[in-house]
């Protein structure tokens, strides 16, 4: 009997922007922002663990509206604790999936009182530990709470990392991988909030801002889309003329 063939590996897709073009990229995104930060509101490490793991399948609008008097009552594991189960899950329902979410968040709230003495481990290891937070949390509390150079690849990163070349993969995994090698050491503390804040608000999914791109000569995105205003300035209110 003949052998099957043997399965071809599969090429990891390379970075296309190169060296010089990723620092130009980084340093306009970081002139766009110089003092990046989630979005998420939180007093303290505990609290941006909890609004990080309600954060999945919400807006961070609809998170901060949730958590603003759920916080202002259980900013600790043991004030969580104390308000329990239902009392979280009154405070959550706006978020989907909160009857889960409601179970997580005294579960993970019970392991640091238990395990971690009450305070919030500051490793990944043992932050993937806490009942409802996966890598990406983790590593986006170590970068907010505890200034890590972690980088959560969420879609508004994969997206960008993708589009712009800067760094392709087709699992948030290798992209992550990708931006660990390709950040420059002085640019990665605020990396995380600048891919993402660039894709929440110009590199969007659907209709991506690129005339107003600080990047878009950086970019290798070659669907770019048009101005509006210039184009409906050249046709003028009614259309072009006869």
């Amino acid at each position: 009997m003949s052998k099957p063939p043997t399965p071809r590996k599969r090429k990891r897709r390379s970075p296309t922007l190169g060296p010089e073009k990723t620092a130009q990229l980084y340093a306009a995104l970081a002139e766009d922002r110089p003092a990046p930060r989630t979005e998420l509101e939180y007093s303290n490490p505990y609290t941006l663990v909890v609004a990080v793991a309600l954060s999945a399948q919400a807006t961070d609008v609809g998170v901060n509206k949730a958590t603003k008097t759920l916080f202002e009552i259980a900013d600790t594991p043991e004030k969580m604790l104390a308000l329990g189960e239902e009392g979280v899950a009154d405070h959550i329902k706006t978020i989907g999936l909160w009857r889960n979410k409601a179970k997580n968040v005294i579960a993970l709230s019970q392991m640091i009182v238990d395990e971690f003495g009450g305070e919030v481990p500051q490793t990944r290891d043992e932050l993937t530990r806490l009942p409802g937070v996966g890598r990406k949390t983790a590593n986006v509390v170590l970068n907010e709470a505890f200034g890590h150079e972690t980088i959560a690849v969420d879609t508004h990163i994969f997206r960008v990392s993708n589009r712009t070349g800067l760094a392709p993969g087709k699992t948030p995994d290798e992209v992550e991988d990708q931006l660990e090698r390709v950040t420059p050491p002085e640019f990665k503390k605020g990396a995380h909030h600048w891919l993402i804040l660039h894709g929440r608000y110009t590199c969007m999914a659907r209709k991506p801002k690129c005339w107003d791109c600080s990047i878009r000569d950086i970019c290798k995105f070659k669907d770019k889309t048009p101005d509006p205003a210039r184009k409906t300035s050249s046709l003028g209110p009614k259309g072009p003329s006869a």
